[in-house]
């Protein structure tokens, strides 16, 4: 859950050897082991517990609460991208550690760690960025001040919400919420009224801009032919534009190699060529001596090989005997 409190931690509640306890024992059975969300776990309890080899480059939990008012009036991105990784207390630690647990490991078991990765971040972006969006736009139409100027909230339950929407879109069986059956494609509304009634510190609007953050990413997604997440069709883009210039000339070569690279002459044209018509060899247009026989090309010997057959012409023929000591004059 995001908890929109500014108290301090409460004190430790011995609960995270139990997250310990079941993320090992979830890890030992399975025979691929998801390293996204382990890394996302990992990264979530080093900031809560700050070790001493943390505790320098990581900021205090004051500076990156999630304040609408803060993130536009200064433009502080740190408070809009690091809160999701900072937790109240261990049992907030651990029941947003528990959920992302499950639902990580078979979300990226499914489609595979980068495309995972990808999914995790964009969702996070959008999930904060439907939340400020909420805020804002509660105080200009509704004169409501508080979400905007007074919450301060933290906390991965906003990600683990659009997790749940994405995990169960195509789910058309039943589950218990709270010992409440609904449709499990639905579970997410569900629990976002009943984590409200029985938990009301809990952020109501960072849970609901995760939810749309989720439904928004799947209607994008669904939108491209691909099925590709966001991120993946902006890079894909983004490639694509840079790299044109490339393609182009890559496509002008290719282009030109086929021209040149047919079969027979270069530059045989429709009159380039003439025949001779005593030893039929086909002798460029520049020559006016076959090649061939040595017979000069003149009126009654040479036409166009696109002009069909050679013209019958009984004067011109030459003798077996005389073709054969030309050609051998010819080229010895």
């Amino acid at each position: 859950m995001a908890y929109s409190v500014e108290g301090r931690r409460r004190a430790s509640g011995g609960m995270l050897p139990l997250l310990a306890l079941s993320t090992v024992a979830e890890y030992y059975r399975l025979p691929w082991k998801p390293p996204v969300t382990a890394s996302l776990l990992a990264a979530n309890t080093l900031v809560y517990l700050r070790p001493a080899f943390v505790d320098p480059f990581i900021p205090h939990i004051n500076e990156v609460w999630f304040n609408p008012n803060l993130i536009l009036k200064h433009k502080d991105l740190k408070r809009f991208f690091l809160s999701p990784f900072y937790h109240v207390d261990e049992p907030h630690l651990v029941y947003n550690m528990m959920s992302l647990l499950w639902k990580g490991i078979k979300l990226e078991t499914s489609m595979g760690s980068s495309e995972f990765a990808s999914m995790v971040f964009t969702l996070l972006g959008m999930s904060q960025g439907v939340t400020l969006l909420l805020a804002k736009s509660l105080h200009v139409f509704f004169d409501y001040e508080r979400a905007f100027y007074s919450e301060y909230s933290v906390g991965f339950s906003g990600v683990i919400f659009a997790l749940k929407v994405v995990l169960n879109s195509q789910d058309e069986d039943y589950t218990s919420v709270y010992g409440i059956l609904v449709p499990t494609k639905y579970a997410a509304w569900a629990e976002l009224v009943l984590v409200q009634m029985f938990m009301p510190s809990a952020s109501f609007l960072g849970h609901l801009g995760g939810i749309l953050a989720g439904i928004l990413y799947l209607k994008i997604k669904r939108s491209s032919h691909s099925g590709s997440d966001p991120v993946t069709m902006v890079v894909r883009g983004v490639t694509r534009a840079v790299t044109w210039p490339l393609r182009f000339m890559s496509g002008l070569v290719r282009f030109r190699r086929r021209r040149i690279s047919g079969r027979g002459r270069v530059g045989r044209g429709q009159n380039g060529i003439w025949r001779c018509q005593s030893c039929t060899y086909d002798n460029s247009g520049w020559q006016s001596v076959c090649e061939m026989c040595g017979l000069g090309r003149g009126r009654g010997n040479g036409w166009s090989v696109n002009q069909g057959h050679a013209p019958s012409s009984s004067s011109s023929d030459i003798p077996l005997d005389e073709l054969r000591r030309r050609r051998v004059e010819r080229f010895s």
